[in-house]
């Protein structure tokens, strides 16, 4: 039996830009992952805060409540870097709204001048909104909304945390694309047996970006 391994995974930020490029001069401040072998929880995990070496801006702190103070003595990205992409090589790269994390990842690797391919040449991206638009076209789709659907217990999300959101979407994911319904939602015995594929990357538009790195 062939291996497939997938990394569902998530960041927060310092914040992004309402214009130009979301990630310029913003950085990562956490990053959290999670490993499927054959679409079944490892118990493998990458996660670390990240010191930014600016200021985070008021906005994204109400978002994450993740302090300056806090990641003051926390490693830096060139830190983590080489034992991150160690543990996504070779990965389905899951993420909600992938390309806003994907494209902050990459500027963090400009950032270190090192000269490595984009992450998306050596790790195929899948998009979990873009498969949630296909399945629930027309409605809110954010992270709360699919735990919501699904039933889905996100008690423990007082704030946005990369780890906490990485391992809801792990579920919300294997619901979506294996046919896993709730125990509750019968209306959802339609995809009990509908086996979704979706490789392609979806560019999100500002808008899009705005409204889902925020969910």
């Amino acid at each position: 039996m062939k291996i497939k391994r997938q990394i569902i995974f998530d960041t927060e930020t310092t914040g992004l830009n309402k214009f130009g490029l979301p990630y310029l001069g913003h950085r990562i401040i956490e990053i959290g992952a999670i490993e499927l072998i054959n679409r079944k929880f490892t118990g493998k995990i990458f996660h670390s805060y990240i010191k930014p070496d600016r200021l985070i801006d008021a906005e994204a702190f109400s978002i994450h409540g993740i302090s300056n103070k806090f990641l003051s003595n926390k490693k830096k990205f060139s830190d983590i870097a080489n034992k991150f992409l160690k543990f996504i090589n070779n990965s389905d790269l899951i993420a909600h709204n992938a390309m806003f994390d994907v494209n902050f990842i990459n500027y963090e690797f400009s950032l270190l001048n090192k000269n490595i391919f984009k992450i998306e040449n050596f790790c195929n991206i899948i998009d979990t909104l873009s498969i949630a638009r296909k399945l629930f076209p027309g409605k809110n789709n954010s992270l709360n909304a699919l735990c919501k659907r699904y039933e889905i217990d996100k008690s423990k999300r007082v704030f946005h945390s990369a780890l906490i959101d990485a391992k809801l979407l792990a579920k919300i994911y294997l619901f979506m694309t294996g046919g896993q319904k709730s125990l509750k939602l019968n209306k959802y015995n339609l995809f009990k047996k509908k086996i979704l594929k979706f490789t392609n990357i979806i560019y999100a538009n500002k808008e899009d970006i705005l409204k889902n790195n925020f969910y």
